[in-house]
């Protein structure tokens, strides 16, 4: 059976696999338990949603019997890993990670069953190595090949520093491969030079090469870059519900449907229905299910009616008059704003083309989509037209 088979839609949340997925399907068919490595640097004290979407595949892994690898990279994120960015990150002290490692396991058990997996620090094996085995890890890559990575061949090229520990840091991620054996080794997109180094280790040690499984980045709330606490965009898996679900509708109407593909356990005919539909609608369906996979259905319910309760508050005035609708009738977008509040059909079709036009708040942005009619909306056109819908 094909991998993919047996992931439901988690195999949504994995990018590519390489060689090929037909390595990963023959690792598959050898009917013995795999061992799984995903590697999580210690560099702040908040598991995000984020980082999430790899630690559920391994999860997926545990469940189909296979052993789940958990390294916690207290020694390489004393190193600092430049991947994805375009200048050196700030190296952390032993107190720092001390300190950032005491929530993770926690965090991580509301993931998966964190007590059946192997979790190891690669401090155990990287901060045993003398010089000479250093000096012998390096003599692996070359200069060359180190500056096929595209954060290192952009800063070279800017005359931006690289410092040489950072191309030990692939080096250092790849021996974790060697120590823990490896068969397939998670991670996000950002990492997959360090792992492709890791199959390159193993090579040089006589192991087999492992698979590789690669996940897409999340981009935080601001939509500009990938969640991260450090740049205040991220949701943790922890975060309050009420602000889990503010902080989710915030999110850039683009991506959208990668934070439903990605950070949801919503059904794909389902998330292909809501992007059909009005994206401010589809933007609380989203919120909704983050909070759900975190606090469950009923307490994802409240927040989002809580939240549209306060939302419909603060933008409506105290009198609102009533307008009588034909609730057996073919409404679309315009002619509902035309029946409501008058005006020529091209004003009405105007208003709503600019996204001026809401039905309990959510944005009607298609003048001639059909609009069903329920008795006690509030219809609004502008910032100051308001009118109750009465279908009675």
């Amino acid at each position: 059976m094909a991998w993919r088979d047996t992931f439901g839609h988690l195999a949504r949340t994995v990018e590519s696999v390489f060689p090929t997925e037909k390595d990963l399907d023959r690792l598959f068919a050898a009917k013995r338990p795999l061992r799984v490595k995903l590697g999580l640097d210690l560099t702040s004290t908040t598991v995000t949603i984020g980082n999430e979407i790899p630690l559920r595949i391994l999860g997926r892994f545990q469940e189909l019997g296979h052993k789940a690898v958990l390294i916690l990279g207290d020694f390489t994120a004393l190193v600092g890993d430049p991947s994805g960015r375009d200048k050196t990150r700030p190296i952390l002290t032993a107190e720092d990670v001390a300190r950032n490692g005491e929530t993770w396991l926690a965090q991580i058990g509301n993931v998966f069953d964190v007590s059946k997996a192997e979790v190891r620090r690669n401090s155990e094996w990287l901060g045993r190595l003398g010089p000479a085995e250093i000096v012998r890890l390096a003599g692996q890559l070359t200069v060359a090949q180190m500056l096929e990575r595209d954060s290192f061949a952009k800063r070279h090229a800017e005359g931006t520093p690289i410092h040489l520990h950072e191309f030990l840091y692939c080096l250092f991620q790849g021996y974790d491969s060697v120590a823990v054996r490896s068969d397939v080794e998670l991670g996000g997109t950002d990492q997959t030079f360090n792992i492709n180094i890791g199959r390159t280790v193993q090579k040089h040690a006589g192991l087999p090469s492992q698979v590789c499984v690669i996940n897409p980045l999340l981009e935080g709330v601001d939509g500009s870059a990938k969640m991260s606490k450090s740049l205040g965009n991220a949701i943790g898996i922890e975060t309050p519900p009420k602000d889990m679900f503010g902080l989710a509708t915030r999110v850039p109407d683009a991506i959208v449907g990668k934070y439903l593909r990605l950070a949801t356990d919503v059904a794909d005919a389902e998330i292909g229905r809501l992007l059909k539909g009005d994206i401010w609608s589809a933007k609380k369906a989203m919120a909704e299910a983050v909070v759900a996979r975190h606090y469950g259905e009923a307490v994802a319910r409240a927040e989002r009616e809580a939240f549209e309760r306060v939302f419909r508050d603060r933008e409506l005035p105290d009198e609102i008059p009533d307008v009588a609708i034909d609730p057996k009738a073919s409404h679309t977008a315009a002619a509902l704003v035309r029946a409501a509040f008058g005006g020529s059909g091209a004003e009405a079709r105007r208003l709503v083309e600019q996204g001026a036009v809401t039905l309990d708040g959510a944005r009607l942005d298609d003048p001639l989509a059909p609009v069903a009619v329920r008795d006690g909306q509030v219809l609004k056109a502008g910032k100051r037209k308001f009118a109750r819908l009465r279908t009675g």
